[in-house]
């Protein structure tokens, strides 16, 4: 039983040298921009956060990945996060990488619609199939899209193939019992109305719930809940737990075109991922 639900969610009291590790993340994604083909600062709203990164690929994209960045909702912007998409950006695809309003400014059922609207933006811009992940916060954010009442025009939801959830909260409700939750300022209703776990979901996109498998055990619980109630709800899902992986590593691997991480988000890993219904499969190791 849990009974400390700040420690359960506590990354960086179990990670060592996280002041460095989040140094890095600045310095690659501003190394990153520079050496790219990219457009920055397209607007998508109208508060001053509204706003993405478009990375080209080399030649025509053969679709959009739209990455979301983590941060419990109160922190981080776009700009820590552009070196994610050097992966999927070799493999030949464009991707968007949005910042968002933060809580306490705004309640996360708008952010949602930020991350909607920073979507419909992007697939206005780039033409083909479309990708979604996120870490973190933006896991839940990315799942969220991919729910029976998902603020999404149909024609930009049908586009959506996979989503690739790393380390996301899919069931708000704990978060309720957080001294962060000063900040979130989550009531009941909308921890339960902006879950994926407690919501339908649509569409034939592939699910994969990707995790570090040296990660909290509440990140990996989460984890396992949503594939395993999505997979009964006649879903394609898959859970994958990263080995040696952590809070602030497990995404590392879309820098490499090559990573499993990658390729799952881009391309198909295996015949099998195209069979339905997929279980999850709790444990398993790329």
């Amino acid at each position: 039983m849990i009974t400390d639900w700040d420690d359960a969610y506590a990354n960086s009291a179990y990670i060592p040298d996280t002041d460095a590790l989040v140094e890095g993340w600045w310095r690659d994604a501003a190394a990153y921009r520079a050496a790219s083909a990219c457009e920055l600062d397209i607007p998508y709203g109208h508060s001053a956060r509204a706003k993405l990164d478009l990375f080209h690929p080399a030649g025509s994209a053969r679709g959009l990945v739209v990455f979301v960045h983590g941060g419990y909702w109160m922190d981080f912007d776009k700009s820590a996060w552009s070196h994610l998409a050097a992966g999927p950006v070799a493999r030949g695809w464009a991707v968007a990488i949005p910042s968002y309003d933060l809580c306490p400014d705004v309640r996360i059922a708008q952010i949602t619609r930020q991350i909607a609207d920073a979507v419909g933006e992007a697939a206005a811009r780039v033409a083909g199939p479309i990708a979604l992940s996120g870490h973190s916060a933006g896991g839940q954010l990315v799942m969220r899209l991919v729910c029976a009442d998902a603020p999404l025009p149909a024609a930009t939801a049908d586009r959506i193939r996979r989503v690739v959830g790393i380390s996301g909260v899919y069931d708000l409700r704990p978060l309720l019992r957080t001294r962060m939750n000063t900040t979130l300022g989550l009531d009941e209703a909308e921890a339960s109305s902006e879950s994926p776990a407690l919501l339908r979901p649509v569409g034939d996109a592939d699910l994969t719930l990707w995790v570090g498998a040296a990660e909290r055990p509440e990140f990996r619980r989460q984890s396992a809940l949503l594939a395993n109630i999505w997979y009964g709800m006649g879903m394609s899902t898959q859970l994958v737990e990263a080995a040696g992986r952590h809070h602030f590593d497990v995404f590392a691997p879309l820098c490499d075109a090559s990573a499993e991480l990658t390729r799952r988000l881009c391309d198909a890993v295996a015949q099998d991922l195209h069979r339905r219904p997929q279980p999850a499969r709790p444990g398993r190791r790329p």
